[in-house]
């Protein structure tokens, strides 16, 4: 007998109705969809509007930025900011700082400036020959840090070896030049960067200084006085050939700008009794050899000067009172050149 097989029962059908309905739906939700994110995060809100500064503290979340972003009217909406980032795993790369944004820039323009990190900068110049104290004021002067933070970064005893540099302080090691800053950095941040621009000037200049027996510190010592009595560049070598000379033969380093820096509320008018004073630990008109540490921070090229001074027998010299100096080997040459120029003491 025939065996009975089974006939396959019939698949139900969708009707072409249905089949449209539910491609127009789905086009309709790509339609709304393309349009929320045109809308939220490739368009700008205002395209007329002007830069602001807006600041990303230490420790923003993409959460709070979002937020603080559209109540300063900058984005539309601060979850889909939140979304893009999420999207482009910008949770833990976004840099703190002040950013100069606008409602005229997309959430995309936005998110990628604080990704990379384009902050808005701050210029400090540090001249050379400034003190510790002048360098704080200034840095306190630019807004960028407290002076109780700075303080008490300055005054840490641990903070040379934390930079490494030879203590026991930070006076001569915050280097003169013209720094960039962001807004939102630490104290020790700052301080950090001032003391990594002297150890870079400083690194080819140490082979140089221990071949001649001269340590770190003595080195930027001399160099801060170099820095303090130079007048014109040209004749930097030569006055640290005279610093050189007169330290070789035991002889007092006797400069002015030493005795100043050891006198608390210095007046501005140097008296022969302040050069008299013995209590004072930087009057080199007293004390043999170099002063206790730095009194300014010196500039590459009087730290190169001290390691590389001029080829000379100098042990004297005298402003003309124009910056530059007349330089003598015997001090009778000497006393004719302070009663020509100056009509009182001098190196």
């Amino acid at each position: 007998a025939a065996a009975l097989v089974p006939r396959p029962s019939a698949k139900p059908r969708m009707s072409a109705r249905r089949i449209a309905g539910t491609v127009l739906a789905a086009a309709a939700i790509a339609l709304a969809a393309a349009a929320w994110v045109s809308l939220h995060l490739l368009s700008a809100r205002d395209p007329s509007a002007t830069a602001t500064i807006f600041e990303v503290p230490r420790g923003s979340t993409l959460k709070s930025v979002g937020r603080r972003l559209e109540q300063a009217g900058i984005v539309r909406s601060g979850r889909a900011f939140e979304l893009l980032g999420r999207i482009e795993n910008a949770a833990s790369r976004l840099h703190f700082g002040e950013y100069e944004i606008s409602a005229a820039q997309t959430p995309c323009e936005i998110l990628e400036r604080m990704i990379e990190g384009r902050v808005k900068t701050y210029d400090v110049t540090l001249t050379e020959g400034l003190s510790q104290r002048e360098i704080a004021e200034r840095l306190v002067a630019s807004g960028l840090v407290t002076a109780d933070a700075l303080e008490a970064v300055l005054r840490d005893p641990s903070s040379p070896e934390r930079f490494g540099v030879e203590g026991p302080g930070l006076e001569g090691y915050l280097f003169p030049d013209t720094y960039r800053f962001a807004r939102g950095l630490d104290a020790a941040e700052i301080v950090g960067a001032l003391v990594g621009r002297f150890r870079r000037a400083w690194e080819p200049l140490a082979p140089l200084a221990a071949a001649q027996g001269l340590g770190q510190r003595e080195v930027v010592t001399l160099a801060s006085i170099v820095e303090k009595e130079t007048g014109r560049a040209e004749e930097r070598s030569l006055v640290a050939s005279v610093f050189r000379n007169r330290l070789r033969l035991g002889m007092r380093l006797e400069s002015d700008p030493t005795v100043i820096y050891g006198i608390a509320g210095f007046d501005g008018n140097l008296r022969r009794l302040d050069l008299d004073d013995p209590s004072n630990p930087y009057n080199t008109y007293q004390i043999t050899g170099l002063p206790p540490g730095p009194i300014a921070s010196p500039g590459e090229a009087s730290l190169r000067a001290v390691v590389e001074p001029a080829e000379s027998e100098y042990l004297f010299f005298v402003g003309r009172g124009d910056g530059s100096h007349v330089f003598s080997r015997h001090y009778d040459d000497h006393v004719r050149a302070v009663n020509q120029y100056q009509r009182r003491g001098g190196r």
